[in-house]
Parts: structure tokens; sequence; C-alpha cells
């Protein structure tokens, strides 16, 4: 089981990257078409604009709010240490970011565990 973790772990990583890089680059778009400051007011506003937007805005608050009650959950039965920077990452960042973040560290303290034995 151990190769399998090794490459998922980079899988994670990647995606994590991705999640952080694609969202920003909208995020920058954004800003770049209604004004320098981050309006979240008006993000919002248009992230509810038709029916499809809300779909994708209420999948996405639904989703994210229910695996970071897990991730909450696993990090504190796996122990896993840095939790806070995910948590943090996915108000400052994106979901995208963090929810693959939090299965990288996972992976790697699964694998920690399993060396340990």
């Amino acid at each position: 089981m151990k190769a399998p973790n090794s490459w998922l772990q980079w899988v994670y990583l990647i995606l994590a990257i991705t999640g952080g890089v694609l969202p920003t680059m909208a995020n920058i778009d954004f800003m770049n078409q209604y004004g320098p400051a981050f309006d979240i007011s008006l993000f919002v506003k248009l992230s509810n604009v038709n029916p499809a937007a809300q779909s994708l805005s209420r999948d996405l608050i639904i989703g994210a709010g229910a695996v970071t009650i897990w991730m909450i959950i696993e990090s504190r039965r796996l122990h896993m240490r840095h939790l806070w920077l995910v948590l943090l990452s996915t108000f400052t960042i994106a979901f995208a970011f963090a929810a693959p973040l939090f299965l990288f560290l996972r992976e790697r303290r699964m694998q920690e565990m399993e060396r340990i034995g």
C-alpha cells in the first residue's frame, strides 16, 4: 500500500497548487474588472446572478462545509499538525486549494504513522 500513497500525495499537491492558482487568477480578473479592492458583497451578488451560478455557489458552500467538518475530525483522529494553515487558506486562497492541501498533509501523516508502526 506504500506505493499508491507515495504518488497519491503528489497528485494532491498538484491539485492544491492548481486549486490555488486558478481561483486566484479569476479573483485577479474580478478585481481588474470591478475595481482594485476585492468587494466581497459584489462578489457574492455576482456568484448568485443566475440559477447556474446559484447552483455552483450552493454546491460549493454545502460541500465545503461538510468536508471542513470531516477535515477537523480527521486531523484530530490522526493527530495531524498544521490544520490551522488549511483552515486559514480556505478563506484566504480557495477551498480548491485547502482541500487538496489537507489530503496531501493527511497522506504524509498516514505514511509517517505507517513507518512508526
